[in-house]
């Protein structure tokens, strides 16, 4: 009976071994999807940055990305009065980066299409003989910051560097209140919260106190010893903008989907754009409100 089970164990492995099977997996090609990324701000002209998606095994090169922006395209944009043509243009960052994007031609007599709080606006986009819709509106000012002031870092030293920025902010009484926030330091450009954007389910019709984590650039891996922090000797200025809940669920959804990035226990994000058929990405409007706190060092 023993040597029996012996003789079972020593088989085991190779009963299991028998028992694999090597799984070949084949990435499927992808037919490229429009993707747009489009916003129209009070006060500014309308930006529309058009790209080509790319499939997820792709090698990515500059002349991959350069390939992949759609320079070709027909945009319209439309508050319901007037109606714009857009340009295409080029512009030249540091460091040797391109930026594409489309707006208000300068040669259009009329100025072109500028965002004002209240409206609604109809972009469209002829691209590869298809035709693509979205709207956006631009609401009313709703949410506002009645003052900032910055604190110590709780549990930080004295003379630490680093300093917490608050906000005290006013929501007006009704459901349905939406924002966007972005953070500015010095002579940088806005970014965005690694979360951005919230509504008002709890604190409708309240004022509160809230810390404004600093914006982040997404290409970069993130910070997490000073993640939020501000500088003292910093410029910071906190932009407000009150959105629709079409652009709430879009960078609800994105941000979701992009910090579950790489966890294999996160659930599978789905991103919810507002363009026709088929497109990728959104158009989306903005009504900001700025404040600005110079932090001593």
């Amino acid at each position: 009976m023993k040597q029996s089970r012996l003789i079972f164990f020593l088989l085991l492995p190779v009963l299991i071994a028998g028992c694999e099977r090597d799984i070949t997996i084949v990435p499927v090609e992808q037919s490229p999807k429009l993707v747009v990324d489009a916003q129209i701000e009070a006060g500014n002209p309308p930006v529309v940055v058009l790209s080509n998606s790319l499939n997820y095994f792709s090698t990515i090169d500059t002349a991959e990305l350069y390939n992949s922006f759609v320079k070709n395209a027909s945009v319209t944009i439309s508050d319901g009065v007037q109606s714009s043509q857009l340009k295409f243009f080029e512009t030249r960052l540091p460091g040797g980066y391109r930026y594409f994007y489309y707006s208000n031609d300068p040669a259009d007599p009329s100025g072109g299409v500028i965002g004002a709080i209240g409206k609604t606006y109809i972009l469209t986009i002829v691209a590869d003989g298809k035709t693509y819709t979205a709207s956006t509106k631009i609401p009313m000012i709703r949410r506002v910051i009645d003052s900032l002031w910055y604190k110590p870092v709780p549990n930080r030293p004295a003379n630490d560097s680093f300093v917490v920025v608050t906000a005290k902010i006013t929501d007006a009484p009704g459901l349905g209140d939406y924002i966007r926030y972005f953070t500015k330091v010095n002579a940088a450009g806005y970014l965005p919260g690694y979360n951005s954007v919230y509504d008002d389910n709890i604190i409708d019709g309240k004022t509160y106190s809230i810390d404004i984590l600093k914006g982040t650039d997404k290409n970069l891996p993130v910070e997490r010893e000073n993640y939020g922090f501000f500088q003292k000797g910093d410029t910071v200025s906190v932009k407000f903008a009150n959105v629709d809940k079409a652009t709430y669920n879009f960078w609800r959804t994105w941000e979701f989907t992009y910090q579950s990035i790489g966890n294999p226990f996160s659930n599978p994000g789905v991103v919810l754009g507002n363009i026709s058929n088929g497109a990728l990405g959104a158009f989306c409007g903005y009504a900001p409100l700025t404040r600005r706190i110079i932090i001593p060092k």
